[in-house]
């Protein structure tokens, strides 16, 4: 195995479309890791990965943050060495999703601004 961590450390790893801290508990084969949820560093995305930013879809996901402690199987391309102090949970979670949230209302606002502007061109072109 190419990786630099070992049972014990404290790693930061992606799971779907959201981003951990936690401990690995065990290397479980060439390509996962097991690793215990500590904190959360990115909530995961919403809504349907194959057709991004459609809202529009069959199936709209909604997709919960893993939890406390729950043992997650983790690509090993996504683990890396994690460095500082781990953050609480509840702490991380809340700041987890405020993040995404500011993010998509400031996603939002562009569009919106984008909108305008595409109006105002949509005058220019029909002179």
């Amino acid at each position: 195995m190419n990786h630099s961590f070992e049972i014990g450390s404290i790693v930061s790893a992606e799971y779907k479309t959201g981003e951990y801290v936690g401990e690995v508990v065990e290397l479980t084969s060439s390509s996962k890791a097991a690793v215990k949820i500590l904190a959360v560093r990115k909530h995961p995305t919403q809504g349907d990965l194959h057709n991004p930013m459609n809202p529009n879809v069959a199936f709209f996901h909604q997709r919960r943050a893993l939890a406390f402690q729950e043992i997650a199987l983790m690509p090993l391309y996504t683990i890396k060495p994690f460095h500082g102090t781990v953050p609480e949970y509840k702490a991380s979670l809340e700041q987890a999703l405020l993040s995404e949230i500011q993010g998509l209302k400031q996603t939002i606002q562009w569009a919106e601004r984008s909108v305008q502007e595409l109006e105002q061109l949509k005058k220019d072109y029909a002179q």
